[in-house]
Protein backbone atom coordinates (compact mmCIF):
# COMPACT_ATOMS: atom_id res chain seq x y z
CA UNK A 1 0.00 0.00 0.00
CA UNK A 2 1.09 3.36 -0.77
CA UNK A 3 2.90 5.75 2.00
CA UNK A 4 0.09 8.51 1.04
CA UNK A 5 -2.71 6.10 0.86
CA UNK A 6 -2.12 5.10 4.48
CA UNK A 7 -1.54 9.04 4.84
CA UNK A 8 -5.16 9.85 3.80
CA UNK A 9 -6.44 7.10 5.85
CA UNK A 10 -4.77 7.97 9.14
CA UNK A 11 -6.13 11.37 8.54
CA UNK A 12 -9.60 10.62 7.91
CA UNK A 13 -9.85 8.30 11.00
CA UNK A 14 -8.42 10.99 13.47
CA UNK A 15 -10.61 13.95 11.35
CA UNK A 16 -13.35 12.30 11.43
CA UNK A 17 -12.95 11.01 15.38
CA UNK A 18 -11.71 14.58 16.51
CA UNK A 19 -15.20 16.09 14.63
CA UNK A 20 -17.64 13.58 16.14
CA UNK A 21 -15.88 14.03 19.78
CA UNK A 22 -16.26 18.25 19.67
CA UNK A 23 -19.72 17.59 18.40
CA UNK A 24 -20.79 15.43 20.99
CA UNK A 25 -18.77 17.63 23.62
CA UNK A 26 -20.38 21.07 22.53
CA UNK A 27 -24.13 19.63 22.25
CA UNK A 28 -23.68 18.09 25.92
CA UNK A 29 -22.86 21.29 27.31
CA UNK A 30 -24.15 23.39 24.87
CA UNK A 31 -27.49 22.51 25.56
CA UNK A 32 -27.62 23.85 29.11
CA UNK A 33 -26.34 27.07 27.84
CA UNK A 34 -29.46 27.31 25.21
CA UNK A 35 -31.92 26.02 27.36
CA UNK A 36 -30.81 29.35 29.67
CA UNK A 37 -30.67 31.38 26.52
CA UNK A 38 -34.26 30.22 25.46
CA UNK A 39 -35.58 31.30 29.13
CA UNK A 40 -36.14 27.52 30.33
CA UNK A 41 -37.99 26.42 26.71
CA UNK A 42 -36.13 22.59 26.57
CA UNK A 43 -38.06 21.70 23.18
CA UNK A 44 -36.77 24.37 21.53
CA UNK A 45 -33.30 24.46 23.26
CA UNK A 46 -33.01 20.67 22.13
CA UNK A 47 -34.14 21.45 18.44
CA UNK A 48 -31.72 24.46 17.65
CA UNK A 49 -29.19 21.82 19.73
CA UNK A 50 -29.21 19.33 17.35
CA UNK A 51 -29.74 22.42 14.42
CA UNK A 52 -26.29 23.20 15.60
CA UNK A 53 -24.71 19.90 15.34
CA UNK A 54 -25.87 19.31 12.32
CA UNK A 55 -24.43 22.20 10.76
CA UNK A 56 -21.55 21.66 12.54
CA UNK A 57 -20.75 18.06 10.89
CA UNK A 58 -21.93 19.41 7.70
CA UNK A 59 -19.05 22.74 7.34
CA UNK A 60 -15.96 20.10 9.38
CA UNK A 61 -16.71 17.07 7.24
CA UNK A 62 -16.91 18.87 4.16
CA UNK A 63 -13.75 20.67 5.03
CA UNK A 64 -12.36 17.57 6.32
CA UNK A 65 -13.22 16.27 2.90
CA UNK A 66 -11.97 18.87 0.65
CA UNK A 67 -8.79 19.31 2.50
CA UNK A 68 -7.55 15.85 1.82
CA UNK A 69 -5.54 15.63 -1.22
CA UNK A 70 -2.07 16.34 -1.51
CA UNK A 71 -0.22 16.80 -4.28
CA UNK A 72 3.30 15.69 -2.98
CA UNK A 73 4.11 11.92 -2.74
CA UNK A 74 5.31 10.93 0.58
CA UNK A 75 8.14 9.10 0.73
CA UNK A 76 8.69 7.63 3.76
CA UNK A 77 7.32 7.46 7.59
CA UNK A 78 8.74 10.94 8.23
CA UNK A 79 7.13 12.34 5.21
CA UNK A 80 3.40 10.70 6.91
CA UNK A 81 3.78 12.23 10.20
CA UNK A 82 4.70 15.91 8.49
CA UNK A 83 1.71 15.54 6.42
CA UNK A 84 -0.27 14.60 9.06
CA UNK A 85 0.78 17.07 11.47
CA UNK A 86 0.10 19.90 8.93
CA UNK A 87 -3.47 18.39 7.82
CA UNK A 88 -4.47 17.96 11.60
CA UNK A 89 -3.38 21.24 12.89
CA UNK A 90 -5.65 22.69 10.32
CA UNK A 91 -8.30 20.82 10.66
CA UNK A 92 -8.43 21.29 14.75
CA UNK A 93 -7.76 24.88 14.00
CA UNK A 94 -10.98 25.41 11.83
CA UNK A 95 -12.89 23.33 14.77
CA UNK A 96 -11.85 25.64 17.13
CA UNK A 97 -12.68 28.61 15.69
CA UNK A 98 -16.45 26.97 14.42
CA UNK A 99 -16.61 26.63 17.79
CA UNK A 100 -15.79 30.18 18.91
CA UNK A 101 -18.19 31.35 16.13
CA UNK A 102 -21.14 29.11 17.92
CA UNK A 103 -19.99 30.62 21.32
CA UNK A 104 -19.87 34.41 20.10
CA UNK A 105 -23.35 33.91 18.36
CA UNK A 106 -25.33 32.23 21.68
CA UNK A 107 -23.63 34.86 23.80
CA UNK A 108 -25.23 37.47 21.48
CA UNK A 109 -28.27 35.98 21.68
CA UNK A 110 -28.38 35.39 25.41
CA UNK A 111 -26.89 39.15 26.36
CA UNK A 112 -30.02 40.39 24.10
CA UNK A 113 -32.03 38.27 25.79
CA UNK A 114 -31.02 39.74 29.39
CA UNK A 115 -30.90 43.23 28.32
CA UNK A 116 -34.67 42.94 27.56
CA UNK A 117 -35.29 41.06 30.26
CA UNK A 118 -33.89 44.19 32.56
CA UNK A 119 -36.16 46.75 30.42
CA UNK A 120 -39.37 45.45 31.90
CA UNK A 121 -40.15 46.94 35.33
CA UNK A 122 -39.40 43.75 38.13
CA UNK A 123 -43.68 44.56 39.40
CA UNK A 124 -46.06 46.66 37.04
CA UNK A 125 -47.57 50.00 38.30
CA UNK A 126 -50.22 49.85 40.84
CA UNK A 127 -51.48 52.98 40.31
CA UNK A 128 -50.66 56.92 40.38
CA UNK A 129 -48.60 58.70 43.19
CA UNK A 130 -48.98 62.80 43.59
CA UNK A 131 -45.92 64.70 43.82
CA UNK A 132 -44.21 65.59 47.07
CA UNK A 133 -45.56 69.06 48.35
CA UNK A 134 -42.18 70.35 48.99
CA UNK A 135 -40.20 69.28 45.83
Amino acid sequence: MDRTVIAYVIYLLVSIGLTIWVARTLSRNGRIFLSDVLHGNEQLADAVNHLLVVGFYLVNLGFVALYLHTSDTIDDTRGIFEALSSKLGVVLLVLGVMHLGNVYVLNRIRRRGVMEKEQLPPVPPQGWTAPAAGA
